[in-house]
């Protein structure tokens, strides 16, 4: 098997891996892309391989946004408020990683990957108020957290589901199945703009990023259905999850270390 077919079969399984996690708890998966397509796909170089993952990343949350509307669960005014200062915050945050070096960005990211295993580790399962609505006392919490969040997301090349979601519920008090379903509006929002703005500086590898990506529209839909039917075990998952997120994050930094 030649590299180059190794390398399209590497980027499938790792795509169809994010899309997975994407479908299943709105996020995570999306912090474990870039990962991903250095460690295990051979992306060569940090700023590539985050330009890269956030072209994948957008394109996985954009299908999986689909299903859940069609299931009706996305509050589509929050999401546009909160992705709409997002979207600031990412176009800033993804300037600003361009200028910090490589090996510097991913001891970053493998700092950021320990602070939302934490999270993770933290949520709860909430009941919320289903009938929520953009209002006077929202929108500013809106605004305050979406741009926190974009700017997050757009320096690490990162969907930033797992920023999202509980910035939703606080922000707004709705239940996390709502909050999963509208993360995806920013994440698909968030991630178009880091990506184009590395695409713009020629960051992104564009056959890559359709294997990756043909990879998570799978894996988001496989993701998807077993979401519905496992709901109650979702912060079980989320456990699990952030343990792989603490094992990845640990050995970024050892490779960090030793270059």
């Amino acid at each position: 098997m030649s590299v180059e077919v190794l390398q399209v079969a590497l980027g499938l399984i790792s795509g169809s891996f994010v899309g997975f996690s994407l479908g299943l708890i709105g996020g995570g998966g999306s912090i474990l892309a870039v990962p991903l397509m250095m460690y295990v796909v051979g992306v060569p170089t940090a700023h590539t391989a985050i330009g890269t993952s956030a072209v994948a990343v957008a394109g996985n949350a954009a299908v999986n946004l689909l299903s859940h509307a069609h299931a009706k669960t996305v509050k589509w005014r929050c999401a546009g408020v909160f992705a709409a200062a997002g979207v600031l915050g990412a176009f800033g945050g993804s300037s600003l990683s361009k200028l910090v070096d490589g090996p510097k960005l991913l001891a970053l990211f493998a700092i950021l990957m320990l602070v939302v295993a934490g999270l993770m580790f933290a949520r709860r399962s909430s009941q919320g108020d289903a009938a929520v609505r953009l209002n006077r006392a929202n929108l500013p919490r809106l605004l305050a957290s979406g741009f926190a969040a974009g700017s997050l997301s757009g320096f690490f090349g990162i969907g930033g589901g797992f920023l999202i979601v509980p910035g939703l519920m606080l922000a707004t008090g709705m239940p996390i199945a709502n909050a999963i379903a509208s993360s995806l509006v920013a994440v698909t929002a968030f991630g178009a703009t880091a990506a184009l703005n590395y695409a713009v500086s020629g960051l992104v590898d564009w056959r890559l990023a359709i294997v990756f990506l043909a990879g998570g529209v799978l894996g988001g839909l496989l993701g998807g259905q077993l979401a519905r039917k496992l709901c109650s075990k979702r912060g079980t998952l989320n456990m699990i999850f952030a343990g792989i997120t603490v094992a990845v994050a640990l050995y970024m930094l050892a490779r960090v270390a030793l270059t």
